[in-house]
């Protein structure tokens, strides 16, 4: 189980590294909300394999938005929470909440190619800060894997996925942000922290 935790702590701080370059040059074009601060391994710490929220994240009673998408999917927001490497960390359940077997639509990647190429994800996912009049993307690492979930396919009648998808912090001025992937609805979502 040790092994297990190093290659997650591993994994964490690599994301987290790269992410911060990435938050420092998306800054540069007015995407960033400081980078000032340095990233910590708990903004990834649960992000084993990219789709397992710990047993607290995910577990809402009441969403803090839910996403129609197509074929009877539904994407429920459960948090949206800010850490102090300047990261915010939208978790969810992706559910099938039809009657017959559903497919992730591969929108939900978006159209960028470096994207595309590490399979489906919810890489073409962005918030909106209309206050701010900022539109945020998924962050990636230097291979231009997206800091969300990935592997998304198949899901049954009335299974559920936990997801997650990271991107830069709004300002903390900043208390609420519209929340928009590819072929769901949009919905606000509340940032906590």
């Amino acid at each position: 189980m040790s092994i297990r935790f190093t290659a997650k702590v591993r994994r964490g701080t690599v994301a987290l590294t790269v992410a911060a370059g990435l938050v420092l040059g998306v800054a540069g074009c007015g995407g960033g909300g400081g980078g000032d601060d340095k990233p910590t391994p708990s903004a990834s710490a649960s992000k084993d394999g990219g789709s397992k929220p710990s047993a607290q994240e995910g577990q809402s009673e009441t969403p803090l938005a839910e996403l129609k998408g197509t074929g009877g999917l539904l994407l429920q927001i459960t948090s949206a929470a800010r850490d102090s490497g300047g990261f915010l960390t939208v978790n969810g359940v992706v559910k099938n909440d039809g009657d017959k077997s559903a497919v992730v639509p591969p929108q939900t990647s978006g159209d960028e190619t470096e994207v595309i190429a590490h399979g489906p994800s919810l890489g073409g996912a962005t918030l909106v800060d209309a206050k701010g009049k900022k539109r945020y993307y998924t962050l990636r690492d230097t291979e231009g894997r997206p800091l969300t979930t990935t592997g998304l396919g198949n899901l049954e009648a009335g299974q559920t996925l936990p997801v997650f998808m990271q991107f830069p912090a709004p300002p903390t001025s900043t208390a609420e942000v519209d929340l928009q992937v590819p072929t769901f609805s949009s919905g606000t979502i509340k940032i906590s922290g």
